[in-house]
């Protein structure tokens, strides 16, 4: 495993959603709530809160609360760039960058996130490579069964620990 590359990976669903729905799962508060987070606050460089549907700016930072995590588990992160369209990158606290595109392939809209710029370091190959690969694949597919069936297959109780969907 030599000439693994540790620091980035990719994960990509196809989603049968329009590509202004797909921004707006990851770019409001009110859309990666509805697939994603138990709460999200996106702040603007001033530190207000932007309101729940109101999609964030270049600049913006973040806080996130997963569902079957206590409120003290929270991660922080800003966003890097967006073009309210069809792209959105964030540094992802210490686990790097992620990058998620919606671009159009064979017909269908794709969802396509990178993580790169992962440390290489034990504990990070660990944590940051396998676990948020493995987080990102369970969480797009639960972005698809939302938006293409309305079943969420979050782990909602707190009290359930070691899922593999919280």
């Amino acid at each position: 495993m030599a000439d693994f590359d540790w620091t980035r990976f990719t994960v990509r669903i196809n989603v049968k959603a329009p590509t202004e729905k797909l921004y707006w799962c990851w770019a409001t508060k009110e859309g990666i709530e509805f697939w994603f987070l138990r709460r999200s606050d996106y702040k603007k460089p001033d530190g207000t809160l932007r309101k729940s549907n109101e999609s964030v700016d270049k600049g913006d930072t973040w806080s996130w609360w997963w569902h079957g995590y206590p409120d003290e588990v929270v991660e922080h992160g800003a966003i890097l760039d967006c073009n309210d369209k069809d792209f959105f990158k964030f540094k992802f606290g210490e686990a790097g960058n992620c990058s998620v595109k919606i671009y159009e392939e064979q017909a269908e809209n794709i969802v396509e996130l990178v993580q790169d710029q992962i440390p290489t370091d034990d504990k990070a190959k660990q944590n940051w490579h396998i676990g948020c690969k493995t987080g990102w694949t369970f969480y797009m597919a639960n972005l698809k069964s939302m938006l293409e069936g309305g079943v969420d297959l979050r782990n909602k109780n707190e009290q359930l620990q070691n899922m593999l969907n919280a």
